[in-house]
């Protein structure tokens, strides 16, 4: 027999998630049968996405959700909705996590500027690092919408968003004419217990004429193969670099969860078993 722990979902969280709300259990596995295959987890993976999600796809008392599609989620927000070109400039914030960083180098790969947002002075060390043009620590200036305009000044052709609330208010004032938007994540907004209200974008959305557009990456999973085809490639020409942030241990899953959520990791956060 084969010992395996879970982590259940052991309550919906209600605001910033707590140790309370999970559970390891241990259960006993039958031995495979006859055309069946035991796998062993190596390595898992926490993602901010897991926040709301637990919460339309989960009941209380489900094994806690996890898949890994960063590399894919930023690849797709830039080709399919952003329809990205050469020589235009894309705004990312959370610019150093596991999609931002990665879309970044993706959009620098295509010939484009690129500014980013990260909330820490080693994780701006990092996007300058990674190629990016222009970074800011949003916690340290005192005034977002002077860091926008001060790091490109003509404004933004394509926005990159991971993070939602009063940032999103802000950077949409920056866009420029026909600016395009791709909604991956609203980090800001996860652990709300109550919903935040505007400031609203409706006349720069109209005036501006821009595109703003939700996407999951599962829409586009019949491009997946070649999608990862063209990204391994890059990765081993050196062209895309990732970064990962990783925590040792099963039983620190749900630390590394929190963690991953307050912004302490530098790239993909990732559980080392």
């Amino acid at each position: 027999m084969v010992q395996a722990k879970t982590w259940i979902l052991k309550q919906h969280f209600e605001g910033f998630p707590k140790d309370s709300d999970f559970e390891l259990k241990t259960e006993q596995l039958s031995e495979p049968k006859d055309g069946e295959v035991l796998l062993e987890a190596v390595f898992l993976s926490v993602d901010p996405y897991m926040r709301p999600y637990s919460r339309v796809r989960m009941q209380a008392g489900d094994v806690m959700i996890g898949t890994q599609v960063a590399k894919l989620t930023a690849l797709y927000g830039l080709e399919e909705v952003c329809a990205i070109k050469p020589g235009e400039t894309l705004l990312v914030n959370a610019a150093a996590g596991a999609v931002g960083s990665v879309a970044g180098q993706i959009a620098k790969l295509k010939g484009c500027k690129v500014v980013g947002s990260a909330g820490s002075d080693e994780k701006v060390a990092y996007l300058k690092e990674m190629g990016f043009d222009q970074a800011f620590n949003y916690k340290t200036i005192s005034s977002l919408e002077e860091a926008l305009k001060n790091a490109s000044p003509e404004g933004y052709d394509c926005y990159f968003e991971n993070v939602g609330g009063p940032f999103s208010s802000v950077a949409i004032a920056q866009m420029k004419a026909f600016g395009r938007i791709a909604v991956c994540g609203g980090i800001s907004l996860y652990n709300d217990t109550s919903p935040q209200t505007g400031p609203y974008p409706h006349l720069h959305m109209i005036f501006k004429q821009l595109k703003m557009e939700g996407f999951l990456v599962s829409r586009w999973e019949h491009k997946n193969k070649e999608s990862l085809k063209r990204m391994l490639t890059w990765m081993q020409e050196g062209k895309l670099k990732c970064k990962e942030h990783v925590t040792v241990g099963f039983e620190n899953m749900p630390a590394a969860f929190m963690g991953m959520l307050r912004g302490e990791n530098i790239g993909k956060a990732i559980i080392k078993v």
